[in-house]
């Protein structure tokens, strides 16, 4: 069971340099092939050069505009995780001091808002409006409260919850947003000109073509890759995904409501 999962953080760590590596290989085996038939038609110039350079300036482009929205995306756990605790800790106070029934509704509640969301993140079809709607169902709860809580706790609560299903909405933006998929497009096809390009170009001796060749290759194609993973931090339902934020925080404070539901079930308090 250990090796598994060594093996799976091996892969989720390693996964995009192996493909890159692999396609290089592959590469290579293409070229190795061409030199053998003597296919290679293309003479190295400085326009050649221009392409690479050109590719990579693209690229640049491309990894500084996902950049800043997965440096964003970092945040919102954390940002989610610390609204569900403020909103956890005002519901301990009202099951303490104010109404045990009101309050371990409230923790019920929020508990299995905190699990909704939670697989959301991880299931691709995971629908956001049943999120919304439990969302509101929270709200609902706080109509109930008039008598028994004061005004300035239930204009408190409602403004985490406001906080939170702006956090949602931003982190649905960003899983169901491209960027720049026209930038894509070009990126790609460039990338596989060049590819074929140093693949037909004569490079003399051999073994220096090689090199070339294959950490060209290997460097355009882990862009290609990182840029397109990074473009959405939330893919843990995508099967290849390697570079996605850590939904730690969210997972802990889950955790933290189960244990608090229990316990009020029990009759106990935090």
């Amino acid at each position: 069971m250990e090796d598994e999962q060594r093996k799976k953080t091996f892969l989720k760590r390693n996964g995009l340099l192996l493909k890159a590596a692999a396609t290089a290989l592959i590469t290579l085996v293409i070229k190795w092939a061409m030199h053998r038939q003597g296919w290679e038609l293309i003479a190295v110039n400085p326009l050649f050069a221009g392409i690479v350079a050109a590719d990579v300036f693209l690229m640049s482009f491309l990894l500084s505009g996902v950049w800043s929205d997965y440096k964003e995306s970092e945040k919102l756990p954390g940002e989610l995780a610390s609204t569900f605790e403020a909103m956890a800790d005002e519901a301990v106070n009202v099951y303490r001091h104010k109404d045990r029934t009101k309050g371990s509704a409230l923790l019920s509640a929020l508990s299995k808002l905190d699990q909704t969301l939670l697989k959301w993140f991880k299931e691709s079809k995971r629908d956001t409006k049943h999120l919304m709607t439990m969302l509101e169902d929270v709200n609902d709860l706080f109509v109930t409260f008039d008598r028994v809580i004061d005004p300035p706790f239930i204009a408190r609560m409602k403004q985490e919850l406001a906080t939170l299903r702006r956090l949602i909405t931003r982190v649905r933006t960003i899983r169901a947003t491209e960027f720049v998929s026209g930038g894509y497009l070009i990126a790609r096809v460039t990338t596989v000109l060049v590819v074929i390009g140093l693949v037909l170009a004569k490079i003399e001796p051999f073994y220096e073509a090689v090199f070339f060749v294959g950490v060209i290759t290997l460097l355009l194609t882990f862009m290609i890759l990182l840029i397109k993973d990074l473009d959405n931090p939330f893919g843990y339902y995508e099967k290849g995904s390697t570079q996605d934020v850590s939904l730690y925080p969210v997972e802990e404070v889950s955790d933290r409501l189960r244990r608090l539901c229990a316990d009020t079930s029990s009759g106990k308090s935090d």
